[in-house]
């Protein structure tokens, strides 16, 4: 049966001077054919490394501008795909729909849809907590790790600062996201970033993503996704060979240095983070020079 779904008019995105990349969509993933996911893929097609760059709650694709010419300058492939529900990509409007498994199993099906390998994994927030997820199951895509301000939740509490936000989040009449990140963010964002992080949403309707996400973070005992999480630690812990750079902002309250920390004792040769002192949740805000040292790092400058 499709899925009910609201699809963002294209016009809320025509003034993006910051993200003149070309969107691209696949409709056709396996139990997924109702919807229409959106995303960018930059840099040489045949490129050996691919940079799989995904977004959290509640922003898009947009939030990696500026890592993504930094990736692609070096000769490599960036595809960010916007999760369903958030930017150019179709928006069920049933918050029930919204689910841990349907969210990770629709990236395994684009990864397989676009038949990605040689993958360097970088995520943030919910992008890290389903991405984290995804190697264990895809074996051989993987072969690099760039991490910021997430998590791998197994059902324990995670930080008060996540606690007061899935709080807030449940009790507003509506989350202001470009509003959001501009408060996170600072001066690293502008008024044309503002319009471009509320794009996406023309009104309420159009943000059922945006409501479910703080409440489907298995920060809880008993919650989906707990599982795939414990499975993940295990991985990371035990059998993740490949290389991992991980950058911290050192402002976030939610996803900041102590859970970062906690991050880092679960992967396998993680070494010391890049601590970004004036970045908060929203790392990528200042992601030129994370991009460029993750390069370096990776020797892929």
């Amino acid at each position: 049966m499709p899925i009910e779904a609201l699809r963002t008019p294209e016009a809320r995105f025509a003034i993006l001077p910051a993200f003149p990349y070309e969107p691209r969509y696949v409709d056709d993933l396996p139990g997924y054919e109702s919807l229409r996911l959106g995303y960018i893929d930059e840099g040489p097609a045949d490129a050996e490394t691919v940079f799989l760059c995904l977004h959290g709650e509640p922003s898009w694709s947009y939030l990696y501008r500026k890592m993504i010419p930094v990736i692609t300058a070096a000769g490599h492939r960036a595809v960010a795909p916007d999760l369903l529900g958030f930017g150019r990509s179709d928006k069920p409007v049933d918050d029930a729909v919204y689910t841990f498994d349907f969210h990770r199993e629709s990236l395994k099906r684009f990864i397989e849809r676009l038949d990605l390998s040689g993958i360097t994994l970088v995520c943030q927030d919910w992008g890290g907590i389903l991405g984290l997820t995804l190697p264990m199951d895809m074996t051989g895509r993987f072969t690099r790790l760039l991490a910021m301000n997430t998590a791998i939740p197994i059902g324990e509490p995670i930080s008060p600062g996540f606690a007061q936000w899935k709080a807030f989040s449940a009790a507003v009449s509506e989350i202001p996201t470009g509003g959001l990140i501009a408060t996170d963010a600072r001066e690293a964002v502008n008024l044309l970033d503002v319009l471009a992080y509320d794009a996406p949403f023309p009104d309420n309707r159009y943000k059922a993503g945006v409501r479910r996400f703080p409440q489907l973070v298995p920060a809880e005992p008993g919650m989906d996704g707990i599982e795939h999480g414990k499975r993940a630690r295990k991985f990371w812990s035990n059998d993740w060979s490949g290389e991992t750079f991980m950058a911290v902002g050192m402002r976030d309250g939610v996803l900041g240095q102590p859970v970062m920390e906690e991050l880092r004792s679960q992967i396998r040769g993680c070494p010391e983070p890049m601590q970004i002192e004036d970045a908060g949740h929203f790392v990528q805000e200042y992601g030129e020079p994370i991009a460029r040292r993750a390069l370096e790092h990776f020797k892929l400058a």
